[in-house]
């Protein structure tokens, strides 16, 4: 599963091949959560609340390019590193 960014202790993976809907997975110290990339809804789990903002904020900034993480990683390509929130 590769790391495509790491910003304020949070780090940001997407799996290849993973269940739809489409998503990526937030980990920030032990808490963990799924987020749906169309929506940048937390479907499963939980992050402390600034981690939960912090995400929310940089999944509505790079959706084009989360949605393009995901397809790579169903087509089993390499994925392209993502920006982090600054």
């Amino acid at each position: 599963m590769p790391c495509i960014s790491q910003f304020y202790g949070i780090a940001v993976y997407i799996y290849y091949r993973d269940h739809p809907p489409p998503h990526f997975h937030a980990f920030y110290g032990d808490s963990e959560a799924i987020v749906e990339i169309e929506t940048g809804a937390i479907i499963e789990g939980s992050l402390p609340r600034r981690a939960s903002k912090l995400i929310a904020e940089w999944s509505s900034l790079h959706r084009a390019e989360l949605i393009v993480d995901w397809e790579l990683a169903e087509s089993l390509q390499p994925l392209v590193p993502i920006d982090p929130l600054d």
